[in-house]
């Protein structure tokens, strides 16, 4: 089992740790800090550094059982195993993810009652895909969300079991992928204080810590893919 530090804080850039595997397919480390790619969102690059070699990482992907691989680049050298190295992020594409991924939340809290049938997080443009026979404007859409990044909502995470979630179904806004559940339990994600959060549901990928961080998004396309599919296309303004 690979320790998921990227989840107990989305905002380490580096952390050290111990190589249980090590070969073309792949390393695998005790504890790591690079997202495994997963529900839209991209694997981490970035490099294992240890004692006498480094290792460009290519991608980050899930392994056998709860482990996670990080996929050499082309020609990389190999850490062996059982050494201590230390994993560093390519912090700024992770960031901008996290900055990514957390609009998207917002996006499905102005988008109420309406299920997501997909979504794809990117560096430069996401989008989130919708069961909705009519979306609101580009410019609604903007508005709406660049109040509630200003807002400053701060964003937390809690875990709930199984038999938790089932019994709230509606948590659930993804129509064709189930939650990740790790080790019986499913993370949630909630951006905002009080009884009444701005979005509550679950997710297993990184976030920033509030709103504000996010900066300035543009909402920049509506497209229509199919009878009660609309699909949007948001960017970040920097």
């Amino acid at each position: 089992m690979t320790r998921t530090l990227f989840r107990e804080d989305a905002a380490l850039r580096e952390a050290p740790a111990q190589v249980l595997a090590s070969g073309p397919e792949g390393v695998v480390l005790d504890a790591t800090i690079f997202y495994a790619q997963a529900g839209g969102q991209p694997g981490d690059t970035g490099w294992l550094a240890w004692d006498g070699g480094e290792m460009a990482v290519a991608n980050t992907i899930k392994g056998e059982g709860e482990t996670i691989l990080h996929l050499p680049a082309e020609g990389a050298a190999l850490p062996p195993i059982g050494a201590s190295l230390t994993g560093r992020l390519d912090w700024p594409r992770r960031h901008r993810h996290m900055r990514m991924h957390t609009a998207m939340h917002l996006l499905c809290s102005l988008i109420t009652g309406a299920g997501v049938t997909g979504g794809q997080i990117g560096g430069e443009r996401s989008r989130l895909d919708f069961d909705l026979a009519e979306p609101p404007t580009k410019e609604f859409l903007t508005e709406g969300l660049n109040a509630l990044i200003a807002a400053d909502h701060p964003i937390t995470t809690s875990w709930i079991t199984g038999e938790e979630l089932d019994a709230n179904p509606s948590l659930v806004r993804t129509l064709s992928v189930q939650p990740p559940r790790t080790g019986g339990k499913i993370r949630l994600v909630r951006i905002g204080a009080g009884e009444t959060p701005v979005d509550l549901q679950p997710c297993g990928g990184t976030h920033v810590a509030s709103t504000a961080e996010i900066g300035r998004v543009v909402v920049t396309k509506l497209e229509n893919k199919g009878k009660q599919n609309r699909r949007v296309y948001l960017v970040l303004e920097d």
